[in-house]
């Protein structure tokens, strides 16, 4: 799932509007982060010919800075690439209090190029995987293209990179991977050793599947809309699995939740989240999620129930390497309590198993807290300072 794609739900009815003749905005992207910046590369905002800001860059460090230069490339079209790191020098000066740094492209969008944005937003809208490429500096300058899987002409219009740049591309895209590509990575390419193309990768949200309907279900339906995943509830009683009981949900299946799995197209951004603990709906469904690239599985239930379901699984024939990938009981220890509580709960877990989370509060952990490279757990309160 891509987590910041937080521009284009807003953008997209004002790409729709109709423009006039020199009408545009300016889109800023973090192409590159250090340390301990607060956004991922591939974080977008839009600054609005009418000084309209979507988007944000930081939450709040250099949004000021990144408008008024957006007035200037508004102003002569030439797209800008601008530093940002720790200021020391005044707790007044822009930069980065968190002490990262972050490099951002800022690009007149106006007249043909809105209809490139417009297909862009209406790609990620639906959830379809999409990733844009732009050509930083060298003899590109100022190029850009969209590749979609199973396009037939994806990035073969760029002049100098040629096929090793779309190739490098749909890895990033497979990936769901945003980040800037240099001529050593393409191969094949007669480009020069300083080019750089961005590849902003939008990978569409992960599928979050819930079997059950109940009021803790409901809860997760709610939460997991939040924060970006494409929800499915599937239930076979029709008196419980209705809209009205989950409103979030953006499918709601009434079918026999083994037999629906069965149907489904499980990849590897596939959440299975079984929350019946009724053993005539989890056995059958169980044993076809285990049987598929699931992303993640994971079952509602006490201990008690929890033991009893794997040993059933057992019976079945399933061993413990293949147990290992069912997360039961699902969720965190958090002492929770309602089904928002223990909703919480169970999306954390979800999340930290995708991201590869410690699990431990930030303050017994140390090193980068964003970025690929996870924090290192700490003994004191002391090392954690340090």
């Amino acid at each position: 799932m891509t987590q910041h794609d937080d521009l284009w739900g807003p953008l997209a009815p004002v790409l729709n509007r109709t423009w006039r003749p020199g009408q545009g905005f300016v889109l800023a992207t973090v192409v590159a982060t250090s340390s301990s910046a607060p956004r991922p590369a591939g974080t977008q905002m839009a600054v609005l010919d009418d000084g309209t800001v979507i988007g944000s860059l930081s939450g709040g460090c250099i949004e000021a800075d990144v408008v008024a230069r957006a007035e200037d490339v508004a102003a002569t079209g030439e797209p800008v690439l601008q530093d940002y790191g720790y200021s020391a020098d005044t707790a007044f000066g822009v930069g980065l209090t968190c002490g990262g740094s972050i490099r951002v492209h800022l690009e007149r969008v106006s007249g043909h190029d809105l209809d490139f944005f417009r297909s862009l937003a209406a790609h990620v809208q639906e959830g379809k995987p999409v990733a844009t490429v732009t050509a930083l500096n060298g003899p590109d300058t100022g190029w850009r293209t969209m590749v979609v899987p199973g396009d037939s002409v994806g990035c073969r219009t760029v002049p100098v990179a040629g096929r090793g740049l779309e190739q490098r591309v749909e890895e990033m895209l497979r990936q769901r991977e945003s980040g800037l590509v240099t001529a050593p990575d393409i191969p094949g390419a007669e480009v020069g050793e300083g080019t750089e193309y961005f590849v902003r990768s939008f990978g569409g949200p992960d599928h979050l599947v819930i079997f059950g309907s109940n009021a803790f279900a409901a809860a997760l339906a709610r939460l997991a809309k939040t924060v970006g995943y494409r929800v499915t509830v599937c239930d076979a009683r029709p008196t419980f699995t209705t809209r009205e009981r989950f409103p979030a949900a953006d499918e709601i299946v009434v079918r026999q939740p083994h037999t629906y799995l069965s149907e489904l197209d499980v990849d590897h951004r596939t959440v299975l989240c079984a929350m019946t603990h009724d053993p005539k709906f989890d056995d059958p469904l169980l044993a076809e999620a285990l049987r598929s690239p699931a992303q993640f599985i994971g079952a509602m239930g006490s201990r008690q129930t929890s033991g009893e379901r794997y040993e059933r699984l057992r019976r079945l024939g399933f061993s413990e390497r293949e147990l290992a990938r069912l997360r039961a009981p699902l969720g965190l220890d958090l002492g929770a309590g309602s089904p928002e509580e223990t909703a919480v709960s169970m999306l954390a877990e979800i999340i930290s198993a995708r991201q590869g989370g410690s699990n431990l509060p930030l303050t017994q952990t140390r090193g980068s807290i964003h970025g690929s490279a996870r924090p290192e757990a700490v003994t004191s309160a002391a090392e954690a300072a340090g």
